[in-house]
């Protein structure tokens, strides 16, 4: 299933020529520090020295798992139908700067257990109602896990055809910083108590507790996979502890690599989303623009192992999107000083070689 994303890095070839007209703007070399960053990655994405990210699109995947039946969130699963009905009616935070910015939001529905009611910005993708608890068994099946990474190359898709130039990523889903957490736990190795966190607000008992529910959940998988998780394919990771909105996300990140369109990664779940995209095709975080480190505590080592400098650090630890659409202003100004900030020669301003 992950055969048909053959994804390159960016292209190099304008590399000298972007990295000439930056620092040939009207300010000392790397004065504009992260935003010249910014602006050399879109431009190496996009092919070209002028940059567009004018046709923004905010996509929220949403989905319910089994594993909170385990106690591993402080909030009931119902949450989650509800909160998705706050994003529809515009009440939720990644709603009002979505509409802020008059950025388009867009909520997929791939697994929450509910039936929810038709709505003009809701897509009715539902795999099933919630993973499995796989604290017990596998938490999805080959065509569930199949289903889900198509839910999202059909939204990117669909998007870019519709001429948006620049994805956002956001999630939904009561339990769904454990299933991230351990996802991560396996991905990288490491011991539960590095990757679990307070999430939506759990006590050092209760951070404890998930901890535990993570390393019996990867141990239950091992036995029956008969593989050590750190031998693990993305398949057989994604079927033993993925969720459904975390594998769609996964899938509409490597769908916008695929499409050489730049996408904008939240906070810890998206973080995580897109460590499992690298396992998938190790170049699509070349693709990624990091909006903001989060206040879940293994979001600081993620992005350490993932080499990424985010825009911000706001203490957030919202999810939704929320920490993407944040970031967009400054997304902008990074391809609005690229495209529009005077060289030295047409402001007839003196370089530093000149004076």
């Amino acid at each position: 299933m992950f055969e048909q994303f053959t994804i390159q890095a960016p292209s190099t070839v304008l590399n000298r020529t972007l990295q000439h007209k930056i620092d040939n703007k009207t300010k000392p070399l790397g004065a504009l520090g992260a935003l010249e960053r910014l602006a050399l990655q879109l431009g190496r994405i996009q092919e070209n020295m002028k940059v567009d990210v004018s046709k923004a699109k905010m996509i929220v995947f949403a989905a319910d798992h089994g594993v909170v039946a385990q106690g591993v969130s402080v909030f009931p699963q119902a949450v989650t139908p509800q909160m998705v009905m706050n994003f529809l009616m515009g009440g939720a935070a990644v709603s009002v700067f979505c509409a802020q910015h008059k950025v388009p939001l867009q909520v997929v529905d791939v697994g929450v257990n509910a039936e929810l009611d038709n709505h003009p910005l809701l897509r009715q993708r539902k795999i099933a109602f919630a993973s499995k608890d796989f604290s017990q068994q596998a938490a999805m099946t080959e065509d569930e896990l199949s289903r889900a990474i198509q839910v999202g190359i059909d939204e990117v898709d669909l998007a870019i055809d519709q001429g948006v130039n620049l994805l956002m990523f956001g999630e939904m889903g009561i339990g769904n910083t454990c299933v991230s957490s351990c996802m991560m736990t396996a991905l990288m190795g490491i011991d539960s108590s590095q990757s679990a966190g307070r999430g939506t607000g759990l006590d050092d008992i209760g951070v404890s507790k998930k901890a535990q529910v993570i390393s019996a959940s990867l141990k239950r998988a091992e036995v029956e996979t008969g593989q050590a998780m750190i031998d693990w394919s993305a398949q057989t990771l994604a079927e033993q502890v993925g969720g459904f909105e975390i594998v769609a996300m996964a899938g509409a990140m490597l769908q916008s690599a695929q499409r050489k369109t730049a996408f904008v990664v939240d906070g810890f779940i998206c973080s995580v989303a897109l460590l499992f995209a690298q396992k998938v095709a190790p170049h699509v975080g070349e693709y990624a623009i990091f909006s903001h480190q989060s206040n879940e505590q293994a979001h600081k080592l993620l992005l350490r192992h993932l080499k990424a400098t985010p825009i911000l650090s706001l203490d957030l630890r919202l999810g939704e999107g929320s920490g993407a659409i944040l970031s967009y202003p400054l997304i902008q100004s990074a391809a609005a000083f690229l495209n529009n900030m005077a060289s030295f020669e047409s402001a007839g301003v003196s370089d530093g070689d000149n004076i």
